[in-house]
């Protein structure tokens, strides 16, 4: 398979390094392009360009972050912020603008009610995802 443009939305946890290491030697083999993306949902109460300076500047760190351990990894990768009211359509949107067509996202055990969660996010992605997507399963004992 190849994988020549890819999208890595990130949150700032720590499945986030694994994930990016992936994506770059995913994307090594074709010369691909990475495009790492962290989303701020915005509150309905907000205005949708709200600055909100706290998540900005939180997510600021983690596209930096994110950026030194692909360089690490000797790769490229471009970063962008982004503000939407939902982060799952967000994903999606920015995978059909930039026609990738992989999109790696990782995942942490989460439990919700004594259960094991994915969260609203991954199912959306999973469902509407205009290619094919990687999930990226941290594990820890």
């Amino acid at each position: 398979m190849e994988f020549n443009k890819i999208l890595v939305p990130v949150t700032g946890r720590p499945v986030d390094d694994e994930t990016m290491r992936l994506a770059c030697q995913l994307a090594k083999k074709n010369k691909g392009k990475i495009w790492a993306v962290c989303v701020i949902a915005v509150k309905r109460s907000l205005p949708l360009d709200a600055e909100i300076k706290s998540e900005t500047a939180k997510a600021e760190n983690i596209l930096d972050h994110i950026s030194t351990v692909a360089e690490e990894a000797d790769y490229e990768v471009e970063t962008d912020l982004l503000q939407a009211r939902e982060v799952g359509p967000t994903i999606v949107d920015e995978a059909v603008e930039r026609e990738v067509n992989l999109i790696i996202m990782g995942i942490s055990y989460k439990r919700r009610f004594g259960q094991f969660s994915l969260g609203n996010v991954l199912p959306y992605v999973l469902r509407n995802a205009p290619c094919q997507v990687i999930l990226y399963h941290q594990y820890t004992s």
